[in-house]
């Protein structure tokens, strides 16, 4: 457990000893008014270990960032729901039961409702965030391929294809996506056909492949141009 987590147990507790104290030590009228008041203080306090649980349930530190928001909401209910019961219970003796019931169930419901929104778009962008990572990787692991051939070549007409190839994947666009799959299946072969070509020294050969491969890596660019227009 961590101490930011430890702290904030600490504090809850010290909130509803606070919150115990202010409702029992003043003589306010101990009616189904003060038992609602106080009860749902209570609950708001106690709801903070169940916020704090869905808003920073994964360690890392982006999940962390993306949970503040639930966590404010979280915070939120709880301050206003304090001053209700603080009110509540001060104005036991004049406030109808169903009023209080109302107003309380109407805080909760609103609370539930941003909490449950919240934590839902904190989900859609890490899952965003998570398929982006996921679709640049296709493309970088091509470039980094591209790159570590350069070197390999010592034919100095082979060694120019190859530089403006491995240009061309730098400043491609990282995207995959549905429509970009199958050229950048055939870009992957076709570096491997160009790795063997290096590896049995036929620089003709070589540089005839990677002209090809820079063709056909500007096909799949035009592709995602078109697609993101």
């Amino acid at each position: 457990m961590s101490g930011n987590r430890i702290r904030g147990y600490g504090m809850l507790a010290v909130l509803l000893a606070v919150f115990s104290v202010v409702a029992f030590a003043i003589p306010f009228e101990k009616n189904t008014v003060f038992w609602i008041g106080y009860g749902c203080g209570v609950f708001a306090i106690l709801f903070q270990l169940v916020i704090f649980r869905i808003s920073f349930r994964q360690e890392d530190a982006r999940s962390r960032f993306y949970g503040f928001p639930v966590a404010r909401l979280g915070i939120g209910y709880l301050v206003l729901q304090l001053v209700l019961s603080v009110a509540e219970i001060a104005l036991a003796r004049f406030l109808p039961a169903w009023v209080a019931l109302i107003l309380n169930a109407l805080l909760l419901g609103l609370a539930l409702i941003g909490c449950v929104t919240a934590d839902t778009m904190r989900e859609e962008i890490l899952r965003q965030d998570r398929a982006l990572k996921k679709d640049v990787s296709v493309m970088r692991d091509l470039q980094s391929r591209a790159a570590s051939l350069v070197s390999q070549c010592a034919d100095e007409k082979a060694g120019r294809s190859l530089r403006k190839l491995a240009d061309e994947f730098r400043y491609s666009d990282p995207v995959t996506s549905e429509e970009t799959r199958e050229l950048e299946a055939e870009l992957r072969s076709r570096l491997q056909d160009l790795q063997q070509a290096i590896v049995d020294g036929n620089a003709e050969t070589v540089a005839t492949l990677a002209d090809q491969l820079t063709e056909k890596l500007r096909e799949r660019n035009r592709v995602c141009a078109v697609h993101k227009a």
